[in-house]
């Protein structure tokens, strides 16, 4: 039975996402200004979920998704932002390369 590791992983997943969903996706006890101050820091243990809050409320959006990378766009910038979510986690370099967008477009967090 090949197909039952399949199933489970999708059920595993689906369960994280409803529950992410569930919470509020990206709601937690950090604020997104604390957050952004332990992204800014250089803190590499940060939720995938906070990241994804902090990326909305600077104004993106999730465009797409392939696979595990979750696309997302910007109306004011041109290029695409690559996010993956590893074992919960944000990859660190792919923070560093949205911080790099926010600073080459001046952008500023929507309240």
């Amino acid at each position: 039975m090949c197909a039952r590791p399949v199933q489970g992983a999708w059920l595993f997943r689906t369960r994280h996402l409803i529950l992410d969903w569930a919470s509020g996706w990206g709601t937690h006890l950090l604020n997104k200004r604390k957050l952004l101050k332990k992204v800014l820091a250089g803190s590499k243990n940060i939720r995938f979920a906070e990241v994804v809050s902090l990326v909305e409320a600077f104004g993106f959006h999730l465009s797409r998704v392939s696979g595990s990378h979750h696309i997302f766009v910007h109306p004011d910038v041109p290029e695409l932002l690559n996010l993956q979510e590893v074992s919960g986690q944000a990859k660190p370099y792919q923070i560093q390369q949205w911080l790099r967008l926010v600073e080459r477009y001046n952008l500023r967090m929507e309240d």
